[in-house]
């Protein structure tokens, strides 16, 4: 808390998820954690894969590679001072630090959108202009179509840092969210803050909607080609070369929307609900996308099993003339059998309670009225609360 007038806040308290108990902060840092955790794995394993795969150099890969390196980015960003605020319960955050990471988290939210609308426009050249895709988006042209992405992102998220960072905050230093962004400062300003959230949503409005009307003219104009494609069968197939795309786009932009048009139609949301929904749909993404790349593309897919057959050769599997009655040989360096035996070790206890939990319904129920006791629901006045509640 600073003083008035003579001096200004020299650092930020970040509140996080408010109203939650602090007997859950244990869980909840852990929770953050592991999806730090996994999304760094991830993402840097499709690096890793890139890097040593040259068949994965094609302007699609490249551009999932962007997406890729963006979200690490953002996870890196925003997670560990939210992990270190319920974990060591440190929640303050220096002056310049919190607007060094309100320009990271705006910037890097406007270069998925570019990325996005790239993605969209490489589908779109390869379905709607094939004969013009190889000349358009050859390699050269998407690293620099990537590059300017990257580029453009930065002057809108740089000029909200500008405007805000002179202002006078001689009030509260208090955060309500589990990062720095210009809304959760810029309310802390003693000053009229109108001058500076009209400009600050319509940049926002031009980042989201700008690429998000091209990435719909796109899209119907590809559902319009395939539609003219005689036979299911070759329509399934032209579009199944968009699901990837389509399926990493609408994580990004449904939720985004949904709460932008909420705030619209006036339905409004409890600060810890907004808090979640928004931490939700910044975090998921970046820590399920790799695993969509995976499951979806099938020259990552290859890639992965011949990085799997370099570590256990399929050569080990064939049976031993020896043991041709009692099972198979198999043989593998130590290295390798140590990891298999930590695997096969580690891995099921940490996969068992999920599974519980999505099995068990006893243990679903109790989940809920642990849930419910930090997030009540609602209840009208003439309202009782259920018994299973």
């Amino acid at each position: 808390m600073s003083e008035r007038n003579d001096s200004r806040a020299t650092e930020f308290i970040l509140t996080g998820f408010p109203g939650l108990h602090p007997e859950y902060y244990g869980l909840v840092s852990a929770l953050l954690f592991f999806m730090y955790l996994m999304t760094v794995i991830a993402n840097a394993s499709v690096l890793l894969l890139f890097a040593t795969n040259r068949c994965l150099h094609k302007p699609v890969y490249y551009i999932i590679l962007n997406v890729s390196v963006c979200d690490l980015l953002f996870s890196t960003t925003t997670l560990p001072k939210i992990i270190s605020r319920y974990w060591f319960k440190s929640g303050s955050i220096s002056f310049f630090g919190c607007f060094v990471q309100m320009f990271f988290v705006h910037y890097l939210g406007s270069v998925n959108s570019f990325i996005f609308f790239l993605m969209a426009f490489d589908r779109y050249c390869a379905i709607c202009h094939p004969l013009k895709y190889t000349v358009v988006l050859k390699n050269i042209n998407t690293h620099i179509f990537s590059l300017t992405a990257w580029m453009i992102a930065s002057p809108l998220p740089l000029m909200l840092v500008i405007r805000a960072y002179p202002l006078p905050y001689c009030g509260p230093n208090v955060i309500s969210h589990c990062f720095c962004d210009h809304i959760g400062i810029t309310v802390l300003a003693c000053t009229d803050r109108a001058l500076y959230a009209v400009p600050a949503f319509i940049s926002a409005m031009i980042t989201l909607l700008v690429p998000l009307a091209f990435i719909v003219f796109s899209y119907c104009s590809i559902l319009m080609e395939v539609s003219k494609i005689a036979g299911w069968k070759n329509r399934l197939k032209s579009l199944s070369t968009c699901s990837t795309q389509l399926i990493i786009i609408s994580l990004y932009y449904l939720p985004r929307c949904f709460v932008y048009l909420s705030s619209v139609v006036g339905i409004s949301f409890r600060a810890d609900v907004r808090i979640v929904i928004i931490m939700l749909y910044s975090l998921g993404p970046p820590m399920v996308n790799p695993l969509i790349y995976c499951l979806r593309a099938k020259d990552i897919r290859e890639c992965l099993w011949k990085q799997f057959y370099r570590i256990v050769p399929p050569t080990s599997f064939k049976p031993s003339g020896l043991t041709i009655g009692w099972g198979f040989s198999v043989c593998f360096s130590a290295d390798v059998r140590i990891v298999i035996v930590m695997l096969y070790s580690l891995v099921p206890p940490m996969v068992n309670p999920l599974i519980y939990c999505l099995r068990a319904k006893d243990i679903r129920l109790c989940l809920w009225k642990q849930f419910y006791r930090i997030v009540p629901p609602k209840e009208s006045a003439g309202d009782k609360p259920s018994p299973s509640a």
